[in-house]
């Protein structure tokens, strides 16, 4: 029976012509037995060999080698490969995969639409253009390009609108469908538009990792645990699931498996930069000390502060608007302003209102952390103020620059979200201890945000 399936695999990577039926059959294989794998990286490492022996064969294999490298997960290799296969469909549908895992989401929208222009898996390739225009529209408002970002998403959303006739009854489209839905923020639609793609396709990677993700956000870290697993059994595997992963295996300060994920990426991609930093991090927490009494003494203002926003009965409105801003907790609010909420997108006076009245109910108010990091004294009495010392227009102007202009890492950008941190000199009123305290914020990034600051000039508190 073995030597069958050996024989089936390489059959398919030599079969001519190696077209789409060929690949379908190729992955019917490796969904069913993912054992296969082993004897498709034989059968890669052969067709490589033979092209090196006879370069007169060596053009017509790069196809054969591309798509046999992205299915195993090695993206940037398949790349290579397809990129002198040559102006055909399937090199180019290849290509939008390993673009999009690699994170080069304007390429791999391009790849798919060449694809779908030169004919292969039509509709398959316009879905997965959809996919790559809603993570460049996400990325480009993390990076500070709302207006711009909501319109590739748009774009994405437009694309599906017109699919849903032809393919709506598809795992792909529901699980594309539900991914825009996340990134318009109804997480709640979206969960049903991917519950039904794997209900169709129980292996779809993109809906388990969607689908994990929603779980991570309200803080299902169990289920999410478990579907990133899921997500990272079958090659290929989205890169930014072990990232996930190894995040989430952090939360329970469980740093090797965490460092192993991200090990994980750096065997595909040894230059990724999140990988890299996330796992000195980890190298760090597992030399740090850990107080398991000092853990047990938390005050009742603390658990108090650690509630869930899920738990308060606002409207849909306004869990809406803290979701979007990452606000998960009671304690995020006492960290926010009137100001910030207020410039939420659909997030008004009302929603305001029902916040306020909310956290006076628990004897809390917004922006009550910030008064006391800036000004409280010992017992939590507010200090006297201090003079106030002269700042030049040039300083003021740096501290006034957005935190977004540093250019830091995912991780550090996180813990200032968390901090409701918004400019220069916002971070500069808090010290590294501050900074140390907020979740998934180790050394390595505590030396990051130093770094930034160094080249301004200007440093942390009490530094």
């Amino acid at each position: 029976m073995t030597e069958m399936m050996t024989t089936d695999v390489r059959a398919i990577m030599d079969r001519s012509p190696f077209d789409a039926s060929a690949v379908a059959d190729l992955r019917e294989l490796l969904d069913r037995d993912p054992s296969r794998y082993r004897t498709l990286r034989d059968a890669v490492s052969t067709i490589r060999d033979r092209g090196k022996k006879d370069p007169a064969a060596a053009s017509e294999s790069q196809l054969r080698l591309g798509v046999g490298e992205v299915l195993l997960g090695r993206y940037a290799a398949g790349l290579e490969n397809l990129k002198r296969a040559g102006e055909l469909g399937m090199a180019r549908f290849f290509q939008g995969l390993a673009h999009e895992n690699l994170q080069q989401f304007a390429e791999a929208a391009e790849a798919f639409a060449k694809s779908a222009k030169l004919g292969y898996d039509a509709k398959n390739s316009e879905l997965r253009r959809a996919g790559a225009l809603r993570r460049l529209g996400r990325l480009e408002e993390t990076d500070g390009k709302a207006e711009a970002g909501r319109a590739k998403i748009a774009e994405a959303r437009k694309i599906l609108d017109g699919l849903e006739k032809a393919a709506g009854s598809s795992a792909e489209f529901h699980f594309q469908r539900g991914a825009v839905l996340s990134a318009e923020g109804e997480l709640d639609r979206a969960a049903v538009d991917l519950e039904k793609a794997l209900e169709l396709d129980r292996d779809h990677d993109g809906a388990l990792f969607e689908l994990a993700y929603i779980n991570d956000l309200y803080g299902n870290d169990e289920t999410a645990v478990d579907l990133y697993k899921r997500c990272t059994q079958r090659p290929p595997v989205p890169l930014a699931a072990w990232i996930n992963l190894g995040v989430l295996y952090e939360d329970e300060m469980k740093f090797r498996e965490a460092e192993q994920c991200y090990r994980r990426v750096l065997e595909y991609d040894p230059n990724h930069p999140r990988a890299k930093l996330f796992a000195k991090d980890c190298q760090a927490s597992k030399g740090m000390y850990y107080d398991e009494e000092a853990e047990k003494g938390y005050t009742v203002l603390k658990q108090l502060l650690e509630i869930p926003v899920t738990d308060f009965e606002l409207s849909v409105r306004s869990r809406n608007c803290l979701r979007k801003m990452n606000i998960r907790t009671l304690g995020d609010l006492t960290r926010t302003t009137e100001a910030a909420l207020l410039a939420s997108k659909n997030f008004g006076e009302t929603s305001l209102a029902e916040i306020k009245e909310m956290m006076r109910s628990k004897g809390v108010r917004l922006g009550m952390a910030l008064e006391g990091a800036d000004r409280a004294g010992p017992g939590g009495v507010e200090a006297p103020s201090a003079p106030v010392p002269e700042v030049s227009p040039e300083i003021q102007a740096l501290l006034g620059k957005p935190i977004a202009e540093l250019s830091l890492s995912v991780r550090a950008r996180k813990c200032m979200s968390r901090l409701n941190l918004q400019t220069v000199g916002d971070l500069t009123r808090r010290s590294g201890d501050d900074l140390l305290e907020c979740k998934n914020f180790g050394v390595t990034s505590l030396n990051e945000v130093r770094d930034k600051l160094a080249a301004l000039g200007l440093k942390l508190k009490n530094d």
